[in-house]
């Protein structure tokens, strides 16, 4: 029996062998701390709005050991292991309720696969900057990190009232110089027209002279603006050398509203982006937590639904953006 044009051909085994010829998969952003959290206890909990679920996680970091946070990292990077990937980077809470712990476990981590896979930890406010308590967290934590972590929505008018994230974005950046460290910015994962994030990061980026030294994490409401906006931001990220980590699957669960946009998937527009010179690079964001219970950390089934929502079927672009490009975004190269 001959074989079919798709036997012969079968780019998913194409493109999987092109991955692992660039040395593995790059998982540029994902939670791990937080990993494998789901039960029936909190599963009633897993419809709720982002900004409601940034606190859900509390009861249990203000209980879990370091040890049992070891247990829960372990396994994730054990997952990634068996994937093939060569580098994660991850966010881990540091704040009043989590305290030191996740810092000590990702300590234990980093040692116990050390040669096996390069890990980057990224700390993420999810409480906030301006709180002076939760502050002095942040920058206890800033020391340990590798790379310096932001949620600058957290403190918007959807969570505290009044918009603050320029002042959040300030604190980063001033924080990543005094400690020499690069940045990651979570920006625009509502799909939300009204959000214009991306930009602002830009913006900062340029002001506090830190070009080649800052990824954006989503900037998905960057797809709900009209073109020639887009364009212009497309520009300044460019301009600034940014990288824009896309997690598809965290956010194509995008809830429906009436609000008007151009017509688009509720993921990064890296069709447009990559044409337009921009670094796109690929993450799971959260695995088998509350804010994605289903989510098994498999790096194709992201790649797939990117490749999908965005009609991208080069195999070049596409085994770039699940290596070299993570590389890139974790500054790793």
């Amino acid at each position: 029996m001959t074989k079919t044009d798709w036997q012969q051909i079968n780019p998913k085994h194409l493109l999987l062998q092109r991955i692992h010829e660039k040395g593995g998969w790059v998982n540029s952003h994902t939670h791990i701390d937080r990993s494998y959290i789901i039960n029936w206890k909190n599963w009633d909990k897993i419809g709720d709005p982002l900004h409601i679920k940034w606190d859900h996680p509390d009861e249990f970091k203000s209980k879990v050991s370091v040890d049992t946070i070891v247990g829960h990292m372990t396994q994730v990077i054990e997952n990634q292991l068996e994937q093939g990937v060569q580098a994660i980077g991850s966010f881990i809470d540091c704040d009043s309720i989590v305290k030191d712990k996740n810092l000590k476990a990702a300590d234990i981590i980093k040692a116990r696969f050390k040669g096996q896979i390069e890990i980057k930890f990224i700390h993420q406010p999810i409480k906030g900057l301006m709180d002076e308590t939760e502050r002095k967290w942040f920058e206890e934590a800033a020391s340990f990190v590798d790379i310096i972590g932001g949620l600058p929505e957290r403190d918007s008018k959807i969570k505290i009232g009044v918009d603050r994230k320029a002042e959040h974005l300030d604190i980063l950046f001033t924080t990543a110089k005094k400690h020499g460290k690069p940045l990651h910015v979570h920006v625009d994962q509502y799909n939300d027209p009204a959000q214009r994030d991306t930009e602002l990061l830009a913006d900062k980026t340029k002001e506090y002279g830190y070009k080649s030294m800052v990824s954006a994490v989503h900037s998905i409401s960057l797809a709900a603006q009209p073109k020639d906006y887009r364009e212009k931001v497309y520009k300044k990220l460019v301009e600034q050398d940014i990288t824009v980590i896309a997690c598809p699957s965290a956010w194509i669960d995008s809830r429906r509203n009436e609000i008007l946009a151009p017509s688009h998937n509720s993921v990064t527009p890296l069709d447009e982006m990559i044409p337009a010179g921009v670094r796109v690079a690929l993450g799971t964001d959260d695995i088998a937590d509350i804010y994605k219970p289903y989510s098994d950390g498999d790096m194709w089934t992201e790649l797939r639904f990117l490749l999908e929502a965005t009609h991208t079927y080069d195999m070049d672009v596409l085994a770039d953006i699940a290596t070299t490009n993570g590389r890139k975004a974790l500054f790793l190269d």
